[in-house]
């Protein structure tokens, strides 16, 4: 077993904020001495049948605990799902019936399996002790906290100093979502950035109820293809699991650089070493941003869709790639992005692809434009500061290059 210095640099990869860091290591300390592994806990609400590569930045950092040999507890939270969990929302969420959060979670129960080890994932429902509580238990669970502490949390906040409408369900989201800690006397939770408020209340109410105040990992959202908006099935930006094989590496090679480089440390097994190197390499011109892109499109191909399947994919894309006629010697234009994200007809024209904005957006609207490799048809599209492969009609190609 490593010792609780090594697991925690493990852990600490890609995390945006660990409550309290201190504490964990403690914790990992009394777990490699005792032999004990600790309780970790992640709860996912089956609001969709789906899971993306969204998703997997939790799984990721679970599967690296269950590696730690600590005991690992997918949550799935078919009782909060029906609630819908209010953070981030400006209007009270659909509620969805127990119908359908029974359906999505069965999905869930057999996509999970292709990141964690099955016989080391223990799977629990948070309906297994909410459906049992009394009305007078809900109640004093409702006492542990004020509406001045919801109000605290910054949607909830937007929403009542706007005047829209928030239903008292909802401020039961969190105060759930907290109790599920003490119901599985979790050691460790993991989380996303905007689930810090519900994180903290696991804390809180644990030591209500007497138990040790649980360690926190948050990990950051993961950008979904547009480099902007959080990965969302409803915002058609996502990459999922369970898509083909070539679509997966089709949607891995359109991300720009930068965000390839958030998809190795996030959702990549690349070693922190490995990832570094590669860095390095592209920054140096060893390595093209592009070879490397291939690289991370087949690990997450293969991971998903079963070995052997990234090369598949690989071998289909060059396939179609050569059929283009790419130059081997693409030209390069260096140029000031003028904010963090510019229109796409804006960097043409600066570019000197073409000779005016209209004309970049008629080329756009025409289909005559590709960004590395992806066919792009809206007229305001952005992008934002990197480096990207343009191929503008049949034949021209040019290599655009923000300014350092």
């Amino acid at each position: 077993m490593l010792s609780a210095k090594e697991q925690l640099d493990i852990i600490k990869r890609g995390a945006v904020e660990i409550i309290v860091e201190d504490d964990l290591l403690k914790r990992l300390e009394k777990s490699v001495a005792k032999g004990q592994p600790l309780r970790v806990k992640a709860g996912f609400d089956p609001t969709a049948p789906d899971i993306h590569l969204g998703h997997t930045v939790l799984l990721n950092k679970m599967r690296q605990f269950q590696e730690l040999g600590h005991e690992i507890i997918f949550l799935i939270g078919d009782f909060t799902g029906m609630i819908g969990d209010p953070t981030g929302k400006s209007e009270t969420r659909k509620n969805l019936t127990k119908e359908e959060v029974a359906e999505n979670a069965k999905t869930y129960q057999i996509q999970i399996y292709k990141i964690l080890d099955p016989a080391k994932t223990k799977i629990a429902f948070n309906s297994e002790w909410m459906s049992k509580m009394t009305a007078e238990q809900v109640v004093q669970l409702a006492a542990k906290l004020t509406v001045a502490r919801m109000l605290e949390r910054e949607d909830f906040k937007k929403r009542y100093q706007s005047e829209q409408p928030i239903s008292i369900h909802e401020f039961l989201y969190p105060l759930i979502q907290g109790y599920d800690s003490v119901a599985l006397k979790a050691d460790v939770e993991l989380g996303g950035t905007d689930q810090k408020f519900n994180l903290l209340m696991g804390r809180e109410l644990q030591k209500e109820y007497g138990q040790q105040p649980q360690s926190i990992v948050m990990m950051p959202l993961l950008e979904g293809l547009d480099g902007v908006n959080k990965m969302s099935k409803s915002l058609g930006n996502y990459i999922g699991i369970t898509e083909p094989a070539k679509e997966i590496f089709g949607k891995v090679m359109s991300v720009s650089d930068d965000l390839m480089f958030r998809f190795y440390e996030l959702v990549s097994s690349v070693s922190l070493g490995e990832l570094e190197k590669i860095k390095t390499d592209v920054k140096s011109g060893a390595l093209h941003p592009m070879e490397a892109k291939r690289r991370l499109a087949t690990e997450l191909a293969d991971r998903f869709c079963g070995a052997g399947e990234g090369a598949k994919a690989r071998a289909e894309f060059e396939e179609v790639f050569s059929k283009k006629n790419m130059p081997d010697d693409i030209p390069i234009v260096e140029i000031a992005w003028e904010v963090e994200r510019m229109k796409l007809a804006s960097i043409m024209y600066v570019a000197n692809v073409t000779k005016s904005k209209s004309e970049a957006r008629r080329l756009i609207q025409q289909g005559a434009v590709e960004v590395n490799e992806a066919l792009v048809k809206d007229i305001d599209a952005e992008l934002a500061s990197g480096e990207y492969v343009l191929r503008v009609g049949k034949k021209r190609f040019v290599r655009v290059v923000a300014k350092k």
